[in-house]
């Protein structure tokens, strides 16, 4: 019996390779909700440097930390809505759910998204909720 890859922590239904994955491995990802998949993909998958990379530099904290104890357990994303009202400016708004100490919690946010130098890069966020 040939076993199935593993699927993308973003919850698309792909194949972790064919979806973030070729994110995560340096290919750029061509629209902002795209970029804000594979940011959740890298959160589940403790991916620090990614998530540098992706974040506009001058508004990115100088460290990252996912150590958390007890870590999040991250159980699902779901896309709100997206706007992309100019060839260069995105907003993404999404839900991400999640445990800690078995409590479920949520985070409710509307992303805001530039494309840098033809690279999509993750600014900041307005929680909503």
């Amino acid at each position: 019996m040939t076993k199935s890859p593993p699927p993308c922590p973003c919850g698309t239904g792909r194949a972790y390779a064919v979806c973030c994955g070729r994110w995560h491995a340096g290919e750029p990802a061509p629209t902002a909700v795209e970029l804000m998949r594979s940011r959740y993909s890298a959160y589940v998958l403790g991916l620090t440097d990614y998530l540098q990379a992706t974040w506009r530099p001058d508004t990115r904290p100088d460290n990252l930390d996912l150590t958390q104890t007890p870590p999040p357990k991250w159980i699902g994303l779901s896309i709100v809505a997206a706007q992309t009202p100019t060839d260069n400016t995105a907003f993404v708004e999404f839900i991400a759910r999640y445990r800690v100490g078995g409590r479920a919690h949520k985070l409710h946010e509307r992303s805001r998204f530039e494309r840098i130098d033809g690279n999509w890069r993750y600014v900041d966020g307005e929680f909503l909720d």
